[in-house]
């Protein structure tokens, strides 16, 4: 009787560091936390690989990236939204 539960996708916003693939985007994520213990605020980027079907987005763009399941070795996310050009 259990029905199963569907996680939120995460969706993250950043910048396209590189266009040189076809369908494939590489996307710089800034995160900015507060270290727990010493309270200075720390900013981490990590470079995600995003699947971009019709090569819209270009280098310098801002764009919205949602979680998806494996495209291929590395690419583990999908551009939704090209927020600024």
């Amino acid at each position: 009787m259990s029905e199963a539960v569907k996680k939120a996708a995460s969706i993250l916003e950043g910048v396209v560091t590189s266009d040189k693939m076809n369908k494939t985007r590489v996307i710089e994520v800034t995160k900015v936390f507060q270290h727990p213990e010493y309270k200075k605020v720390i900013a981490r980027q990590i470079k995600c690989y995003a699947h971009d079907e019709k090569n819209i987005s270009k280098t310098g763009d801002k764009v919205h990236i949602v979680e998806t399941s494996p495209t291929s070795k590395s690419k583990r996310w999908r551009v939704t939204k090209v927020v600024k050009a």
